[in-house]
């Protein structure tokens, strides 16, 4: 299945030279670069934060599809924008005012994602359908790379396609994403694809090449 988008994931990339690595994903024929954003609180972990991506924009043109992993997106958004960011994506479990999220992240001129946990029900989708352009689900708990795919996902992603309706909205599963995983998730309704893990293993362009080709042949046929 040719449309489908390919993120690699930059959490498992090598930090001290991330801007290197962004260009050798672009280079290796990457749709979007996924950016997980980690505030210490809504998840364990901390990575980075809008200076970090500003620093980096100039690395690709391809659009920078960042994953809000914070609890507090509200009073961040634009800083997100401002530092370069084409998709913002935030949880549904931290929105108190989703509808109102979602509109704000539109009216800054930035395609708007809502993520969902693994035990989140896609339910909480069903009245803000119509501002969103993107679905993230997560087949493993935030926070940490490398973790293993979590398969109940499947069935999720396949309730969250028919309640879409058709609309142009693109479903992203992050977590766990291999050429092994990957034909289960695109069945299902997948249309892009985060792969950290999957696609940095090698550290050179021609590696990441490889990578990438492998998960576009794994669901080429679907």
């Amino acid at each position: 299945m040719a449309d489908v988008k390919i993120a690699p994931s930059v959490l498992a990339s090598d930090f001290g030279k991330l801007a290197d690595e962004i260009r050798a994903v672009d280079q290796a024929g990457c749709d979007w670069i996924h950016l997980d954003v980690m505030d210490g609180h809504f998840v364990p972990n901390l990575t980075f934060g809008p200076p970090i991506i500003q620093s980096v924009r100039e690395a690709s043109a391809k659009p920078f599809d960042a994953h809000l992993m914070v609890s507090n997106p509200d009073r961040l958004l634009e800083t997100y924008q401002k530092a370069g960011a084409d998709i913002i994506t935030v949880h549904a479990e931290v929105c108190d005012h989703l509808d109102r999220t979602l509109a704000q992240i539109r009216e800054l001129g930035c395609r708007a994602g809502v993520s969902l946990n693994p035990h989140t029900s896609e339910d909480c989708l069903r009245y803000v359908l119509d501002r969103l352009d993107l679905v993230l689900v997560m087949s493993v708990n935030p926070g940490f790379g490398g973790q293993s795919f979590i398969p109940t996902v499947i069935e999720k992603i396949a309730r969250i396609r028919d309640m879409l309706g058709g609309r142009d909205v693109d479903i992203e599963v992050d977590g766990g994403i291999t050429p092994d995983t990957a034909p289960a998730v695109v069945k299902a309704g997948a249309t892009a694809l985060v792969a950290g893990s999957a696609v940095f293993k090698g550290g050179i362009v021609d590696s990441y090449r490889q990578n990438i080709q492998a998960i576009r042949d794994s669901v080429k046929d679907l």
